[in-house]
């Protein structure tokens, strides 16, 4: 309960680190001030762009700040929840409270820097502080660089250095203890009264619907929710991590960790993750070379989060600007049938299945079908990357950024120019049996192993066995893929002498 002298108060606004341990700004807050009020909003000038009223992620927030408002009620507290417009809605909240100091995470996006120096210059005219943390990665900004003092553009140097410069402290987690020190419930609810903003919620509200959004089929999918739900995927993984790196690349295989969205949000710390490769590699020699692939693409991230702070024009620009001089194609028919799994090769097509109806795609099928898309199809990936922005459960600007730009061969440390993925080729390697095929193409399913891969080439024999007509039944390739390689050689042929 509050004192009557006044405690010196901070507020903690979660954003992407919707978690209630191991969390850098709630443990600063917690050391430095008697009293902490915590705050989630709906922030609407993100919200209010969303293409569909049915987004998988919006419900995934509001489950897992659900998990986090049953723990705070636990305590006799509440998260603090609103509905509006976020550079508005905290300073509201921090005037409405009286607190000393807002309290938050680094958030390095373009827009969310706009946002919070925004923000931080209206506390600042309050009398009231704007405080921020690292949490979302291990290394940021300009923690890793060169020799000579500048950020790193290829990986392996990036990642010996950061790996020469790892150290407990840089993974230990930051204590929590919420006892005695979260605002209480009641005096939260008589703060809120003086309030003009609204909606607000002790909790978050009792319906998607009252935020505008409908429930989607998140239900249904594995993926887990909060914490509850990445801790029993994360004591999933850690059992197969010893065969990360070779069930990896396979997608009918259990081989991801698939927690890819809960460090987008955050229900769990990336230090906890790397600790867990780490004692992986320590502990279980059978399993080591799968925890350092997987540590590996820990870093990764890391580094293309790198990327954008030191270079933010790639949210609109290529890394490599020879590479803005390209020709795309630019086909509206070509970029739908991709977009609608409609362009008659089969890994691709089902890939874009797995993405439109679940929300999730295989890593491996991410740079196939982008290397369809940009170099069979000869369409911008900008557009692929903001397909993939609508459509990913785990959507991270930096990663998803990195990762286009890696196929499109524009970006840091990408795949040269001249590597086009074939289709056919990646299918028969990753999918040999087609059963990643036959899951989302149940219409091919009669076909042999080696028809799946490329129908048009079965025999009529096979086809009609199969009860497939080719165009109708299932599309012909809108694309004969060595003929548009050829094309690729020669529109990539403006930025030839710059690679």
């Amino acid at each position: 309960m509050p004192s009557t002298s006044s405690p010196s108060r901070a507020l903690v606004w979660f954003r992407r680190d919707l978690r209630l341990h191991d969390h850098h700004a709630l443990s600063a807050a917690l050391q430095t001030y008697d009293e902490v009020i915590c705050v989630f909003v709906f922030d609407r000038a993100i919200l209010d762009r969303l293409a569909t009223r049915s987004d998988r992620r919006v419900e995934f927030i509001w489950l897992a700040i659900g998990q986090m408002h049953d723990a705070l009620d636990k305590l006799g507290s509440a998260l603090v929840v609103a509905h509006a417009h976020a550079s508005q809605a905290v300073v509201d909240l921090a005037s409405a409270f009286k607190v000393k100091a807002v309290v938050c995470n680094h958030d390095d996006e373009p827009d969310a820097i706009a946002r919070d120096a925004e923000v931080a210059l209206a506390l600042a005219s309050l009398g009231c502080k704007f405080q921020s943390f690292k949490d979302h990665v291990i290394f940021e900004r300009a923690e890793v660089l060169t020799a000579m003092g500048q950020p790193f553009s290829v990986f392996t140097p990036y990642k010996n250095a950061w790996l020469k410069r790892l150290v407990p402290a840089d993974y230990q987690a930051h204590p929590v203890g919420l006892e005695h020190k979260c605002a209480e419930r009641n005096w939260l609810e008589e703060s809120l009264k003086s309030l003009r903003i609204h909606p607000h919620w002790l909790g978050p509200p009792a319906s998607l619907q009252a935020i505008g959004f409908e429930p989607t089929n998140l239900g249904e999918l594995a993926m887990g929710v909060g914490t509850d739900g990445a801790r029993e995927l994360l004591n999933d993984f850690v059992k197969r991590m010893g065969k990360y790196g070779e069930a990896r690349d396979y997608p009918a295989l259990r081989g991801p960790s698939y927690l890819s969205v809960h460090l987008r949000f955050g229900t769990l710390s990336i230090r906890e993750l790397v600790q867990q490769a780490l004692a992986v590699q320590s502990t279980q020699a059978q399993d080591s070379e799968g925890a350092r692939v997987w540590l590996s693409e820990l870093i990764w991230r890391d580094f293309y989060h790198q990327v954008l702070h030191h270079h933010p024009r790639v949210v609109h620009q290529a890394f490599k600007p020879a590479y803005d001089r390209i020709q795309w194609d630019d086909d509206h028919e070509h970029f739908n049938a991709w977009c609608e799994a409609r362009t008659g090769y089969p890994l691709v097509d089902a890939a874009m299945q797995q993405i439109n109806r679940t929300g999730y795609m295989h890593n491996r099928l991410r740079m196939v079908v982008a290397s369809f898309l940009t170099k069979d199809l000869g369409v911008d990936w900008r557009k692929g990357e903001a397909y993939f922005a609508q459509h990913l459960n785990d959507f991270d600007l930096a990663a998803n950024n990195g990762g286009w730009q890696w196929a499109a061969s524009s970006g840091c440390d990408a795949q040269p120019y001249f590597r086009i993925f074939n289709p056919i080729t990646q299918s028969e390697k990753f999918d040999p049996k087609g059963q990643f095929i036959r899951r989302y193409l149940p219409q091919l399913a009669a076909l042999s192993d080696k028809a799946i891969h490329a129908p048009w080439l079965a025999s009529p024999i096979e086809l009609k066995a199969a009860g497939i007509r080719i165009g109708e039944d299932y599309p012909a390739p809108i694309v004969d893929h060595a003929q548009a390689r050829t094309r690729t050689l020669q529109r990539y042929t403006v930025v030839k002498s710059e690679v």
